[in-house]
């Protein structure tokens, strides 16, 4: 090895040793899957959003069990004022993980009004006032930050009966490089996560039906579905240093589906 590789001092990029961070829809899923690899990956704090409480103390558990200081927020990020209620009582914010999203497929001459305000509400809605309140606190403490927003596979192609899924994903994805390019100037880096269909409890019905699960999974070239905890190690990564130059892209986390 020359004199000049092992002079660099050794370090770990892939942490986020002493980092405050915020995980919306933190209370399941991807959402509570992250907070809990942040606080693996050394997070000082974690502050978990969601709309149940209990469920919320039990990520809590886990965040603590790994060293970090878990703080519970009750909060339906469709509502502004509850999101800048939030951030109003959080200290320091370093990381924003918002993984609070919602989709109820279905034909595009069956969306009514209802279902289609309720989609954009969660999934566009509450994720620009929650980048917005995050950037507000990371420019308020001058030290920059990551603003990580869960889109999908939906947010790059279409599919059939998630037509207003797929909208309030690709409106993600054009929000993230905006506020990339906006908030770069104060060392705010803002990107999306794309993963395709990842088991959980919500999603299980679905993957396991026979008919269903094996028409999605014959369009993953990998032949399989995502874990949480594969989309939770991308969460780390983004919000890393490693990824310190990584700003107003999305990490694609699809088997190969958007490949075809």
């Amino acid at each position: 090895m020359s004199t000049a590789v092992s002079s660099v001092p050794a370090r770990n990029d892939f942490r986020l040793d002493g980092q405050a961070v915020v995980v919306a829809g933190a209370s399941r899923g991807i959402g509570a899957a992250s907070a809990l690899a942040c606080a693996r990956a050394g997070a000082a704090s974690v502050a978990l959003l969601g709309r149940s409480t209990s469920a919320l103390e039990r990520v809590a558990e886990g965040v603590a069990e790994l060293g970090a200081t878990a703080l519970v927020h009750r909060c339906d990020v469709t509502w502004p004022a509850a999101i800048r209620n939030v951030f109003a009582r959080l200290e320091r914010v370093d990381v924003l993980v918002n993984s609070a999203g919602t989709n109820r497929p279905a034909s595009v001459c069956h969306v009514d009004e209802q279902l289609f305000d309720e989609l954009f509400a969660v999934n566009v809605r509450g994720a620009f006032f929650l980048a917005k309140a995050a950037a507000t606190a990371m420019r308020g403490g001058d030290h920059g930050g990551t603003l990580i927003t869960i889109s999908s596979q939906m947010g790059h192609v279409g599919a059939v009966n998630r037509s207003v899924y797929c909208a309030t994903k690709h409106a993600v994805e054009g929000m993230t490089k905006a506020l990339a390019v906006e908030l770069a100037p104060y060392g705010i880096r803002a990107l999306t996560i794309a993963p395709t269909f990842v088991r959980t409890d919500m999603t299980a019905a679905q993957l396991d039906d026979p008919e269903i699960g094996a028409r999605l999974l014959a369009q993953i070239p990998q032949g399989r579905f995502g874990t949480v905890e594969e989309v939770a190690s991308a969460v780390v990564y983004a919000a890393s240093p490693a990824a310190s130059l990584m700003t107003g892209t999305s990490l694609v986390l699809d088997g190969g589906w958007t490949a075809r």
